[in-house]
């Protein structure tokens, strides 16, 4: 048998975070997103280390959307010796643009307090920005001369892709990661195209998001409860997506419904408020009800009560505003970013609240608090958590089991085989054994390093 495709799991198989495959034709070499390793000290090990691929031999890249385990490592692979196209949608090309300044800048930081040299420099990210080549949904475009691929929305963040990749007759689809059902501002996730494999995400493959008619009123009832103690409402929110989410039920709230008080807001992140100005730039992406607010001329992005911190200054101001307040600000796994700060002067508050609204992945200072450890150390100084610690799980960005297991086959046809990442394995191990029951596919979870053929 003459096999069309190898795809090689060089990433987020046996995890959740790292994706990035190469599709290896006869005559090209593919990377399907190259991100960084999130979660841990080894993890940021391997996202700065080596590739098990030599760069330079990469035709292309195709980046599924803008989260950093997805595009983060794109400037390494120029640093290394790629000089190749980075094929991206419009709002991604604007968005990745914007993350990998963030990164290089959080490296930087990194440096002159761990000694850690940056693993790419802003030469390297001047190469990843020029390559970039924006297309928009639905269009095939050929790569090389034996292989092509289309976009579709995958509704999870602002310009998501799944990708659908032709050559010699064969298709492989690479789901990124696939949005939640009725998401603000996104649209909903397009229907599976019918393919020979399929490379999909299950990081909530083992559970079921609460439903999404209760998020709004999640939100609502945990800012009240928050302003009756009267202390400062800390909500921990990716800088894409997640916080212009939150914004937009914010202004709902607040501007429709008259459903909150008026108290500061303060959305502390840089890189927020400049993903703002490419979602008003690319308003043409939104979903009908948040096209409609536009038109009307509602700017959801600001409301009365917000204030943008944008600078060091205005962020350090925060700290004296009285409370109640709320404050928004990345990241979402408590990773890093200006909610490190905040957590260091409000955890130990018991009239102050940690809302968390992303998935905690393992290892992660995120995980730790949900866990409700008794105490935390954030830059070196133990923390006791004594505030309020809160989830809504239905502003995940990603589709939950049943979101995952009704698009899988949701296309003519159900694909020939089905491939699992993005999941711890336990995850992963249940969601295939689900999936093969009820929808009667041939299913396995990647490991990493793993080469199939089709």
């Amino acid at each position: 048998m003459v096999h069309i495709m190898k795809i090689h799991f060089f990433g987020a198989a046996g995890e959740v975070t790292g994706s990035c495959y190469m599709v290896e034709t006869p005559v090209s070499k593919i990377l399907v997103d190259c991100g960084l390793f999130q979660g841990s000290r080894e993890a940021d090990q391997k996202s700065h280390g080596d590739f098990d691929f030599d760069p330079a031999t990469v035709d292309a890249v195709i980046v599924t959307h803008a989260h950093i385990d997805h595009c983060g490592r794109v400037p390494l692979l120029f640093a290394r010796g790629f000089r190749g196209p980075v094929y991206a949608t419009e709002p991604t090309g604007e968005l990745i643009k914007l993350q990998w300044d963030d990164i290089l800048h959080i490296m930087e930081e990194r440096e002159r307090h761990s000694n850690m040299p940056p693993s790419y420099d802003l030469n390297d990210v001047a190469h990843a920005k020029a390559a970039i080549v924006s297309l928009p949904y639905g269009k095939l475009a050929a790569i090389t001369k034996d292989a092509g691929f289309i976009f579709h929305d995958a509704g999870h963040i602002f310009g998501s892709s799944f990708v659908e990749l032709r050559a010699g007759g064969k298709t492989a689809v690479f789901s990124g990661d696939i949005g939640n059902d009725n998401v603000p501002i996104v649209r909903e996730t397009e229907p599976l195209v019918a393919c020979d494999v399929l490379i999909t995400e299950a990081t909530y493959g083992d559970r079921t998001h609460s439903p999404v008619v209760q998020r709004r009123e999640d939100l609502r009832r945990v800012i009240i409860d928050a302003i009756k103690r009267g202390g400062t409402l800390m909500i921990a929110a990716f800088s894409l997506e997640r916080t212009q989410e939150i914004l937009f039920e914010l202004d709902q709230l607040i501007e429709r419904d008259h459903a909150l008080p008026r108290i500061p807001i303060y959305l502390d992140s840089p890189l927020a408020i400049r993903a703002n100005a490419v979602y008003r730039k690319f308003n043409s992406y939104y979903d009908e009800v948040a096209a409609a607010e536009w038109k009307r001329g509602n700017d959801f992005f600001d409301f009365p009560g917000l204030i943008v911190a944008e600078t060091s200054a205005q962020s350090r101001l925060i700290n004296s505003a009285p409370a109640p307040k709320i404050i928004i600000a990345g990241s979402g796994m408590l990773a890093g970013g200006r909610i490190m700060y905040h957590l260091m002067r409000y955890l130990s508050d018991p009239k102050s609240t940690l809302l968390l609204v992303s998935y905690q992945a393992e290892g992660t200072l995120g995980r730790k608090i949900q866990e409700r450890s008794h105490s935390v150390t954030i830059n070196g100084e133990q923390i006791p958590v004594k505030c309020f610690v809160e989830k809504i799980d239905s502003y995940s960005a990603h589709g939950d089991q049943e979101k995952l297991l009704r698009w899988m086959v949701s296309g003519s046809t159900p694909p020939g085989r089905v491939i699992v990442t993005h999941a711890d394995a336990p995850a992963a191990q249940e969601f295939c054994s689900i999936a093969e029951k009820r929808n009667h596919v041939r299913i396995e979870a990647a490991a990493m390093g793993q080469i199939i053929e089709i």
